[in-house]
């Protein structure tokens, strides 16, 4: 185990915050260990920060009820800051880690295929809430360990297009970062194109850690793009918006993004030149229009105590990926219950067989299949925007704005 890791152990069966007032006293017997290898500390921390805290309340409520097989739930999280290698390490540890079910993700789609190969060598269970990569759960792997509650970038690189061409935009351009997940996108992308007889206005391709685009901006501009669809993270997803800004105004594009930068502080970096782009953005759920309201104020008053920095429904950040977060740590609870074991095969099994499940996302029927290890389709897809103080507002929820 290396000395550069963090390694936090959070008992989330000390203290609860049940959705039906209070349950049957926590059990005593020896907690079942969860892992989260996310971004907690780096460019993207704000999804591993909502990833926790969507597991941490489902915990809460698991636990709360008596746990599962008699025992509560623990999360141990470790920060592989975006980095392959330090997400190599970390899933090192939790494969020698006594007791251990499953390890739940982050947002990089890179981190996530580079563990693939130790995951399935060690039988762990992987959870996805928010890596899009296609690939992450086609991997190739029999049988396959990875379970997502997330976008697939099969689906949503055709859910932009299409949305795109229904804003009334001819000439898409696709701004896209230079790793597994950008060239996901960019074959699902083009595919989508395609299969409407058209092409890209232009491809342009950008590296972690850029700091100026304004020539892939220009590029796109020169193209005679009237749209430029975006793949990235918050860090390039701001200098992005800034090179658009910087533009003459009759220059400017509108940007249609893939999630991936609502894993940051995008808003409070991007600043003015957000007020001078139009942007809108993926996203699959929202604390501000849920599909199943009640239940959604139930979890917001569990939010809310366990984390009272938060006083309103807008300041939960980065929403989906506590969503996703709280449906996975259900559905693993239900399959631990099913299999009537912890070991990791007949969990697995058990999750490729459940039952109906009425999450905070989606009714899942079911969630998962032998040969479908995605939850989620095109039909859980919206298109948000940034609204006040950052707030990620869907356009249904913007007066004037419920349009494709």
């Amino acid at each position: 185990m290396k000395g550069f890791r963090i390694l936090v152990v959070v008992a989330a069966f000390s203290c609860f915050f049940p959705l039906g007032g209070w349950a049957a006293a926590v059990p005593q017997a020896p907690p079942i260990p969860v892992g989260l290898d996310a971004d907690m500390s780096s460019g993207s921390a704000r999804s591993g920060e909502a990833i926790r805290r969507g597991i941490v309340l489902a915990m809460a409520d698991i636990n709360a009820r008596g746990g599962v097989l008699g025992r509560p739930l623990a999360l141990v999280v470790r920060d592989n800051r975006g980095n392959p290698a330090r997400g190599l390490d970390n899933i090192e540890a939790f494969a020698e880690m006594k007791d251990l079910v499953a390890v739940v993700g982050g947002l990089h789609t890179p981190v996530a295929m580079a563990e693939l190969a130790i995951i399935h060598q060690n039988r762990i269970l992987y959870l996805d809430p928010w890596a899009a990569g296609t690939a992450v759960v086609e991997n190739g792997y029999s049988p396959n360990y990875v379970f997502r509650v997330s976008v697939r970038d099969e689906y949503a690189g055709a859910f932009l297009v299409e949305k795109a061409l229904l804003r009334g935009h001819e000439k898409i351009a696709l701004l896209l970062e230079q790793t597994a997940w950008g060239r996901s996108n960019e074959r699902s992308m083009t595919a989508a194109l395609e299969a409407g007889g058209r092409k890209p206005a232009t491809v342009q391709w950008f590296h972690w850690g850029v700091r100026d685009l304004s020539r892939q901006i220009r590029a796109a501009a020169d193209a005679g793009a009237d749209v430029v669809i975006l793949v990235a993270n918050a860090p390039e997803g701001v200098v992005a918006v800034k090179a658009m800004a910087a533009l003459p105004r009759e220059r400017r594009l509108p940007m249609i993004s893939h999630w991936g930068i609502t894993g940051g502080n995008f808003f409070k970096e991007a600043g003015p030149s957000l007020e001078e782009t139009d942007l809108v953005f993926l996203q699959t759920y929202s604390f501000l229009s849920p599909p199943f309201p009640e239940k959604a104020r139930a979890v917001f008053e569990a939010y809310r105590l366990k984390f009272p920095e938060c006083t309103s429904v807008p300041e939960i950040m980065a929403p989906a990926g506590t969503a996703h977060a709280w449906d996975l740590i259900q559905l693993l609870a239900l399959a631990i219950e099913k299999a009537g074991a912890i070991d990791r095969p007949s969990v697995r099994n058990a999750l490729e067989h459940l039952d109906v499940y009425s999450g905070l996302v989606r009714v899942y029927r079911p969630p998962f299949t032998p040969d479908r290890h995605d939850a989620l389709n095109r039909e859980d897809f919206r298109l948000a925007r940034y609204g006040r103080k950052g707030a990620i507002v869907p356009l249904s929820a913007i007066p004037g704005k419920d349009s494709p």
